[in-house]
């Protein structure tokens, strides 16, 4: 495979920090907030989480495209991210079922990158200074220009973008008349969550950010499914209403992520803006319940306050993060609801928390009897 020819690139982060390297994808600008995931492997499935739209990407992992892409381990119909950050980027792959090399991929879905950067200094300045907007450019070379570029950035802190990722209008998924009926809301879902409720002989019907509790209840589902996403929780007012109407009916919940934080939201528990976030393949996780330990899949940078949810009489404490002690689980007390902050459909990562999706399968059928 012949190596594209070498372009110079700039990151330039918002505190003023310039990095120099050489572009990789599409030859372009963009900007977003700079935050880095700590995963070994499995980066195309990082680039395709919704989670991560708005957000520039530095992945620790120093050597990055050696396996190329592959059509079935996309999360969504296209890379996500606003850009990325990488030590040492390969043209060549050597993966046989590879569809294409990541330079292409890249390339074809408009996503701008930087090479050659040294990424454990930068990841060390991200986790001193916190996660911060930066922009990467393969064409702007003239710094005043660019930090104008990096001023337009929105600031992450009370952005709404589920609305933007979500789908336009409702599909279904897995085979009808099969197992339980799935509602869920898509605040930036992944396939692979999808493919766990699948798997379980479930029906899923995929409703947009914003539909109203009764267009979901007209489907007539057994429970309801609040899915991962991007933003700022606090901005998503409408997404709150929805899920306090549901709870209000006793219908079951389950929540990963953002759907924790909104969970959280909807009995009055708050959520802030964490330094620089959880990110990353093997985060490990107390589930408090069993006294088990579990290695977690994680990609969030708004939490549930801890404070807030221990003053809370309607919910408490399920799991928590053996790192920080922040929230990662919480069930309500007297509703059949609960959520985690982590991802345990795990792709990419562990298999160790997987056990939460039969977990509301049978607080489904326990309410339903």
């Amino acid at each position: 495979m012949k190596q594209p020819e070498r372009k110079k690139a700039l990151l330039l982060l918002e505190d003023g920090s310039l990095f120099e390297g050489y572009s990789i994808g599409k030859t372009g600008t963009s900007g977003g907030e700079i935050c880095f995931n700590t995963g070994m492997t499995g980066y195309q499935e990082i680039y395709t989480d919704p989670s991560y739209y708005g957000q520039i990407i530095v992945n620790t992992t120093p050597h990055i495209g050696n396996y190329g892409v592959h059509v079935d381990e996309d999360e969504s119909a296209h890379p996500m991210i606003k850009g990325l950050v990488v030590n040492d980027f390969t043209h060549q792959y050597s993966r046989k079922t590879a569809s294409e090399g990541l330079h292409e991929y890249l390339e074809k879905h408009n996503t701008v990158g930087i090479t050659d950067v040294d990424t454990r200094m930068l990841v060390r300045h991200i986790r001193t200074k916190g996660a911060m907007n930066a922009v990467i450019t393969s064409e702007i070379f003239d710094l005043d220009a660019l930090k104008t570029k990096l001023s337009e950035v929105p600031s992450m802190e009370s952005l709404e973008l589920s609305s933007v990722v979500t789908t336009k209008a409702p599909y279904e998924v897995g085979q009808e008349n099969t197992g339980l009926r799935i509602a869920v809301m898509d605040f930036g879902i992944k396939r692979s969550i999808l493919k766990n409720f699948v798997e379980r002989d479930c029906h899923c019907k995929v409703f947009p950010a914003n539909a109203t509790l009764s267009e979901m209840e007209a489907w007539n589902p057994d429970g309801y499914f609040l899915s991962n996403g991007p933003g700022d929780p606090a901005a998503m007012d409408y997404a709150v209403e929805t899920v306090k109407g549901i709870l209000a009916k006793d219908y079951p919940i389950f929540g990963i992520c953002l759907g924790n934080q909104l969970l959280a939201r909807a009995v009055d528990i708050d959520t802030f803006k964490m330094h620089h976030g959880h990110r990353g393949l093997n985060h490990p996780v107390k589930n408090l319940q069993t006294g088990k330990s579990e290695v977690t899949s994680q990609n969030h940078g708004f939490s549930v306050n801890m404070d807030s949810l221990k003053n809370s009489t309607t919910a408490e404490l399920t799991h928590l993060d053996l790192n920080d002690n922040t929230v990662e689980g919480l069930r309500l007390v007297n509703k059949p609801a609960f959520s985690v902050q982590y991802h345990p459909e795990s792709s990419p990562g562990p298999h160790d928390s997987a056990y939460l999706f039969d977990d509301f399968i049978q607080l489904i059928k326990d309410q339903k009897s």
